[in-house]
């Protein structure tokens, strides 16, 4: 039978206006230059290939570019590290998060081709803190900030521990443990967590990005890190249709 009452349902004022944001949001981000170097907060990542695609700036399925939540999602993040600074400050530690050339911490390696920039660096803290000490700062979601306090950054996020370990050995503050910081996004909890100088994970990881340079000059793509597609890393990749493909 026909349904003679069955109206679309219009757009809400709420929708609407957040249909606006995010578009705009969207363009915004559009016009900011891609990344010409492989990041260093990236390295740790499970799979080489997509690093590769990263790198090589390889279009994005159609629906992996980054919606106006996720960019919403970024916004907040860095809103969040930056009131962690000033309540760290508060808390008495010396937190520094630019050089004496007003420049952010950081470093670049195999001619610029390898590139990452640090939160910050405390120089000095209270009850006898070692300093100098890197500073690395995350927002995560009640779920992700109950396994980093659970269990560790190490264990919890691999990704975030490549970063640290890499981080520390660039920028030469292997002698301390770094200081990493996560904020509940749900809560406003905090964890912080000291952790000592991986060099083993940070020489694999140096290693790893030279092996995705020497892949991409060559022409080569790195193996998958799984022969399943439906994996749950392939299935919210930005590439998985044309990794797959």
């Amino acid at each position: 039978m026909l349904d003679f009452n069955h109206r679309e349902k219009p757009p809400s004022f709420c929708d609407t206006v957040n249909a606006r944001i995010d578009a705009a949001l969207v363009a915004e981000n559009a016009t900011r230059p891609q990344r010409d170097y492989l990041g260093g907060s990236r390295l740790g990542d499970i799979c080489s290939r997509r690093l590769q695609y990263e790198y090589l700036k390889a279009p994005r399925d159609p629906d992996g570019g980054f919606s106006g939540k996720s960019l919403r999602i970024f916004a907040l993040g860095h809103v969040l590290e930056d009131l962690a600074i000033e309540w760290l400050r508060k808390a008495g530690f010396d937190l520094r998060t630019r050089n004496r050339h007003g420049e952010q911490f950081g470093f670049t390696a195999a001619g610029g081709r390898v590139q990452g920039h640090a939160d910050g660096v405390i120089v000095a803290g209270p009850d006898g803190f070692a300093a100098p000490a890197l500073w690395e700062c995350k927002s995560a979601n009640a779920k992700n900030w109950r396994e980093i306090a659970k269990h560790g950054v190490a264990k919890a996020k691999p990704v975030y521990a490549a970063q640290i370990a890499l981080y520390q050995a660039y920028l030469g503050l292997t002698e301390t443990p770094a200081l990493f910081t996560a904020i509940n996004k749900d809560t406003c909890e905090i964890w912080h967590e000291l952790v000592p100088f991986d060099a083993a994970l940070a020489q694999s990881s140096s290693d790893k990005a030279v092996a995705i340079l020497r892949a991409c000059d060559a022409g080569e793509l790195l193996p998958r890190h799984t022969s399943d597609p439906e994996h749950f890393e392939c299935r919210f990749c930005a590439w998985k249709a044309r990794c797959w493909s």
